[in-house]
This record gives structure tokens, C-alpha cells and sequence, in this order.
């Protein structure tokens, strides 16, 4: 039997216990999840932008994590505003493989026009300013599970009104001002000569600066081969049957992008296009049995070009030419094969 003041005592005890827990959550609320992406990896995190904001890679400045991929879809308030990137000179990705960044890299899209405005990795210069296209952009972080780095990246992003979005660069405009290497790009592809880049960049010392560019190379000259000339009224038809394979499927010039082509968006090349060997050309007649056959490459090299490369140096000091070897793919042999082994 529960003495009489137990039993008084008790219903004051069933309160104070219930009334614990609401006690102490109202004192601890939960955390606020970050507001720059970071708290869901798996889907895209959209940020409304009316002002200024700063996104960054997890653990800034300090190393990021690995097998990790965010996505920041950044629209801005005012469908006729532009956005502008900034991006922190504490840059540092895993560094890239042959030029090119294939496993940890930051990468900016316009949705708009469908267009990558960049990818980056490495350290040693950070990316120049980036403006959208349209209202909206999209920020992509990727890395994998190997050698991630520090401090990684962080991105302050900005409204431009419209009429700044266009950056208009008069032919007599000096470079020094640190241009974009998009608006740099533009504008160096539309000389006709090495001379006239080297004006634009240095109009005072251009001259000096072309006999510091070149210097003594060996180039070989391909092989000329003369085919005799067959009597008129004489067919050859192991001739034709030549001329056919020779020409269906065959390596052929094909002009690239350098900067597509070694996705190099921190640079610009000039030429900034170059003509490479592809497979081109069709299989008409690549085996009774086939449904469909398409020309592949069978042997491929890799093939080093020599053209001027502007970089930007790092921390935005001054612009650095130089001549540089670029790699590019070139088809040796093609062959026709068949898409459909089914008879």
C-alpha cells in the first residue's frame, strides 16, 4: 500500500518529467543547416541571389572531403540581372593530369546557353572573374577518392545589372587591366598575325617581345610522291578499287578548339584553333553481312604543336607569353567496322 504522501507526490513528479524534454529542446534548437549548399550532397541547392553571398567547398580553407559532389544553381532575383563570380585567391584542387582536370575540380555552366564557362584544378593561379550569360548559373564540385587538397575554393557571387553584363573591349584596350580570359580570348582570336597579338599585348616593346618569343627550331619536311600517269583508254581496276578504300574512310583535317579540345579554360592559345587528323568519310561497302558500319580510328598518336600561350600570372601580376607545346589526338588509320554483327 503506497503511503498517503507518496501518492500526493507522485502527479508532481508525472509533470516535472514530462516536462523535461520541452524544457531542454526549447533550450538547444537544432543546428541551422549552412545556406551555401553543403547540407544535402545529392541534390542541386538553389540560391536566390538579390546581393552579395559566398559559397564554398567543405572545410574552406582547409581540406576538403573526398567522393563528394555539390551542385549551387544560382538565380538571380531579377530576370534581367546578371551574375557575377569572384573567385577567392585561396585556390587549391588536386592537381590536373595532362593538362586537363579529371578527378577534383570545380566547373561553372550557363543553363541558358548550355555552355561550360570553365572547369579548374590545380594551384597554381586562381580562376578570373566569371559572368552568366542569363539570370542563372550553375556551380558544380566534384572529388574523388584519391589526394584530396586544401584550402579548395571559395566563390563570392554578385547581382550585375544588364547593361554591365556585356564587357565591350575597344581594339586599343591594354590587356593590363586583367581582362577575363574569355574577353582575352576574343579578342586575341581576331588577328590575323603573331605580330598583331604581340601589339595588342605590348604595343611599346611588342618587337622585343617577338625576338624573346621565337627561337631556333628544326622542322621536317613531309615526303612528296609523284604517281605516274597511266596511258588514256587503259582502265585499272585494282587502281579504282584503291582510290575507294584510300578515300571512304580516311584520317582527314579536321580544325579544333585548343582550348575545347584540352579543356583549358585558364589559358588562351593563339591560334586559337588547329587542324588535326580524324577519321571522316562513310562505309559503303564494309561487308555483305553488315547492317551498319561506321569509320573508326585504329591507330591513334599523340601529336605535339608548338603555338603562343597567354596565362594570367598568379595573384593577377602581369600576363605571361610563352611558346608551348600542346598534345593533341591524331588518327593514323581508320578502319570500317561493323556497328551490328547480328546478320
Amino acid at each position: 500500500m503506497v503511503p498517503l504522501f507518496l501518492a500526493l507526490l507522485l502527479p508532481s513528479l508525472r509533470h516535472v518529467a514530462d516536462a523535461e524534454p520541452s524544457h531542454i529542446g526549447k533550450m538547444h534548437p537544432p543546428a541551422p543547416k549552412e545556406q551555401n549548399g553543403l547540407d544535402d550532397s545529392q541534390q542541386e541547392k538553389v540560391v536566390s541571389v538579390g546581393a552579395e553571398g559566398v559559397l564554398h567547398s567543405p572545410n574552406f580553407p582547409h581540406i576538403y572531403p573526398r567522393n563528394t559532389k555539390l551542385v549551387w544553381r544560382l538565380v538571380a532575383a531579377n530576370e534581367n540581372s546578371r551574375i557575377k563570380l569572384t573567385f577567392d585567391e585561396r585556390f587549391g584542387l588536386e592537381d590536373p593530369e595532362d593538362g586537363l582536370c579529371k578527378y577534383d575540380y570545380v566547373e561553372i555552366e550557363d543553363p541558358v546557353e548550355g555552355k561550360i564557362l570553365g572547369r579548374w584544378c590545380g594551384s597554381q593561379s586562381f580562376p578570373g572573374p566569371q559572368v552568366s550569360k542569363g539570370s542563372q548559373v550553375l556551380i558544380r564540385f566534384t572529388s574523388d577518392e584519391y589526394f584530396p587538397s586544401a584550402p579548395g575554393f571559395s566563390i563570392r557571387y554578385s547581382l550585375l545589372p544588364q547593361k554591365q553584363a556585356v564587357v565591350e573591349v575597344p581594339a586599343a584596350a591594354s590587356p593590363a587591366t586583367h581582362q577575363s580570359v574569355d574577353v582575352l580570348g576574343e579578342v586575341v582570336s581576331g588577328f590575323s598575325t603573331v605580330e598583331e597579338v604581340m601589339k595588342y599585348l605590348e604595343p611599346d616593346h611588342w618587337q622585343l617581345d617577338i625576338e624573346d618569343l621565337y627561337k631556333p627550331t628544326w622542322h621536317m619536311l613531309g615526303k612528296a610522291f609523284l604517281y605516274p600517269k597511266k596511258p588514256r583508254g587503259v582502265v585499272d581496276l585494282n587502281q579504282l578499287r584503291e582510290e575507294v578504300r584510300l578515300y571512304s574512310c580516311t584520317p582527314r583535317n579536321f580544325s579544333v578548339s585548343l582550348r575545347e579540345e584540352l579543356r583549358r579554360t585558364d589559358v588562351v592559345f593563339w591560334p586559337s584553333c588547329l587542324l588535326v587528323q580524324r577519321c571522316g568519310g562513310n562505309c559503303p561497302c564494309c561487308s555483305n553481312r553488315c547492317y551498319e558500319c561506321q569509320c573508326q580510328p585504329v591507330r591513334v598518336a599523340k601529336k605535339y604543336h608548338e603555338v603562343l600561350m597567354l596565362k594570367y600570372k598568379a595573384g593577377g601580376k602581369g600576363l605571361q607569353k610563352l611558346l608551348t607545346d600542346v598534345p593533341l589526338e591524331h588518327h593514323e588509320e581508320c578502319s570500317c567496322v561493323c556497328k551490328d554483327n547480328s546478320d
